[in-house]
């Protein structure tokens, strides 16, 4: 559930920015959703990490099967900790990412991070908290403020599609960097969500999977 109203966010970007409002009459609705879930939503971003999305899917999908769930069910922390090696290997999961998942978990079911602690912090916090897992870096820390928590002013600077949208809708000459991203979007505030989900959008693409999107370098530490 998003934590602004997409109405008014929209009218407001709209009437700041006639650059945005032309590529959001072009592009159509709207019509992001926030995905609840934590955990899920974090393990699902490491799985998402540096593949295509058709790979990913088929990943995660065996790993998922080999836990004896799903992606409606998902797993608890718990039971990815009792996974072997070898079974979360033969599923076709890298060692690098049964790493990332498996502290994942760990924070998760000794408490250090928990389901409900996020909707009383602020973006930076949120971002200082999920960073503390291994493999998550503060471009994936944005997508889950966007696409989990469904926060409004999140404008992820080291994002190539939301630069490359920039340039392109902007007529810039080259891929802006983050101070020029920032002045171009203050206009957008409090509502940089929209802003960058159109930029997306006006490359003419879907807005990427939470964990993968257009970041130049996947990797993140």
């Amino acid at each position: 559930m998003l934590t602004y109203d997409r109405k008014k966010a929209l009218r407001h970007v709209k009437k700041a920015d006639p650059a945005l409002a032309a590529v959001i009459k072009a592009a159509g609705p709207f019509d992001i959703e926030a995905r609840g879930g934590a955990f899920k939503s974090l393990a699902r971003a490491i799985f998402f990490q540096q593949l295509a999305g058709a790979a990913a899917r088929a990943i995660m999908g065996r790993v998922l099967a080999t836990l004896e769930t799903d992606e409606e069910r998902w797993y608890e922390p718990a039971r990815f900790l009792q996974a072997t090696d070898e079974d979360l290997r033969a599923a076709g999961l890298s060692r690098q990412k049964m790493a990332y998942l498996r502290d994942l978990s760990e924070k998760f079911g000794s408490g250090e991070l928990t389901e409900n602690e996020f909707d009383d912090l602020d973006d930076e916090a949120v971002i200082e908290r999920v960073t503390l897992v291994k493999g998550i870096g503060r471009w994936t820390a944005e997508m889950f403020l966007m696409f989990s928590l469904g926060r409004p002013d999140v404008l992820p600077v080291d994002d190539l599609g939301v630069r490359r949208g920039m340039e392109v809708t902007y007529g810039l000459k080259e891929l802006p960097k983050p101070e020029v991203m920032r002045e171009i979007a203050e206009p957008w505030r409090p509502y940089r969500s929209v802003g960058t989900w159109y930029m997306w959008r006006s490359l003419g693409v879907d807005v990427p999977e939470q964990g993968r999107g257009y970041k130049k370098d996947g990797a993140e530490g």
